[in-house]
Order: C-alpha cells, then structure tokens, then sequence
C-alpha cells in the first residue's frame, strides 16, 4: 500500500493489560516499527489513548472514576507516564518523539487549524514523530463520552495534515461479520468499499472496560476520513509487525477503501 504519511492510532485496551498496567513489551515493538517506518522516508503520525487508563493503574483504583474532575486528575497522571515511556522507548530506537496536547477547539478555526498544521509540518520536516492525544485536563468531550474515543480525533489529524493513510490499531483482527465473541464462525471483513448503515450496524458493543471506544467509534472514524479521501485500516495492535505487511501490499485487518 502506498502511502507517504501515516496516521496511526493506538487505543488503551492495545497499550494497557487487564490490571491497568502498560504493556511495556508491545509499547516498545510499536516504537521500533514506527521508527523503522519512518526510516523508509515515510512521514509518521502517533496518535495515542491510554493516559485515564494508565492514571487509573498508577492510582491503584479499581475502576475509571465516575465523576468527570476525578477522570480529569488520573488523565494528567497517566499522561507523563505515557509520554515519558514513549519517549524513552521511541529514543532507543534513535527516533525524536514531539507532544501535541489537543482540544476539539484547537481544529475549529482557521487560525488555530493554520498554527496546529504549521506545527504538525515542521516537526515531520525534521524528522520528529508527533505523538497527539486529546487533552484531557482541560477537553472533557472525550472524558464525557460526546464525541467518543480518539479514533475521531485520529481522524480529524488524517484530514487536517493531508495524510495518505489511517490506521486504527484495536484489540481485534479489523471488522467481522458478526460478533466473534458470540458467534465463533465470525470472519474477518477484508474490504470495505463505503461505511454504510449495514456497515454500522456491525459495531457491537462499547469497547473494554478500560477504552471509551469500540467499534462503532471506529468506523465513524473510517468514514470521516475515507469521505476526504484517506484510506483506513482497521486492524488488530497486538502485533505491531503487521503493518510491514499492509505496507507491503498484504492483506491486514479490514481495508476501507475510498
């Protein structure tokens, strides 16, 4: 598949395990791939959840506060843990890792969209992965489930930085059928030429227990930007190689064409 610049987005049930701890070995084969990536000459955006997730864990709580203040304080915990192992895994690899903290405000006028894709294209011109995540601290759409998890925000970078692809990393093979966890016969849906109402109907359920996403969030997401041209991907993070051979012209997870 060719593509020149890549918007991946990675969600919390992919980064974190059961107990809220950070899947330290997957962070760190998605970094050594993101990196190798870029060293082909491909421009790569990282799109991140799982700051709440993580602020839970080092919290020691036993679930997502229910209070949207509460959901705020683990969200800036988790996030300097995040940024803080991205960093260091994405620079043993010798990649330079850049923060963008972003609100639903900051993509809403034609000022703040010029200053954010200034930003997005100087730091890709040198050589720098952006890692983007909502601001939760001061952004609460996502923390209140308005919008949905970060597959839209994913999206809406796609569109905004010109990108030649999205991939969506989830916990699971791309979109099935049915729901394979009810149904063991499910298969894997390999192209999806247009994100219908048929197709939306396939979105079963909201996600773990530990993302505020799933798979309908997913595929507004793959119709936001497939409609600006963008084609996604859907596919499952567990095995970060696995965007070699999508690259490679193989087929990984569920395609949405455009």
């Amino acid at each position: 598949m060719a593509a020149k610049r890549i918007v991946v987005k990675v969600g919390t049930s992919t980064l974190t395990r059961e107990n809220g701890e950070v899947n330290l070995r997957l962070l760190s084969c998605l970094a050594r791939v993101l990196t190798d990536v870029r060293g082909t000459g491909k421009e790569v955006v990282l799109v991140t959840s799982g700051a709440m997730g993580i602020g839970v864990g080092k919290l020691g709580l036993p679930e997502r506060p229910r209070d949207t203040p509460g959901r705020q304080a683990a969200a800036a915990i988790g996030q300097c843990v995040l940024m803080t192992l991205y960093d260091r895994l994405f620079w043993e690899y010798g990649q330079l890792v850049a923060q963008l903290l972003l609100t639903r405000r900051d993509t809403e006028t034609d000022e703040s969209r010029r200053h954010l894709v200034n930003s997005f294209e100087r730091l890709l011109a040198l050589g720098v992965v952006p890692i983007v995540n909502e601001n939760d601290s001061v952004a609460v759409e996502e923390l209140e489930n308005i919008f949905g998890d970060n597959d839209n925000l994913s999206a809406i970078v796609a569109r905004l930085i010109g990108a030649d692809l999205l991939l969506l990393m989830t916990d699971t093979d791309g979109l099935y059928d049915a729901n394979p966890r009810d149904n063991p016969a499910a298969q894997v849906i390999d192209f999806v030429p247009a994100v219908t109402d048929e197709i939306l109907a396939l979105a079963d359920g909201k996600g773990t227990a530990r993302g505020t996403g799933g798979m309908a969030t997913k595929l507004r997401a793959a119709q936001f930007a497939t409609a600006a041209g963008i084609p996604t991907v859907i596919l499952s993070g567990s095995a970060p190689e696995r965007i070699y051979d999508l690259l490679a012209g193989k087929q990984s997870g569920t395609i949405f064409g455009v």
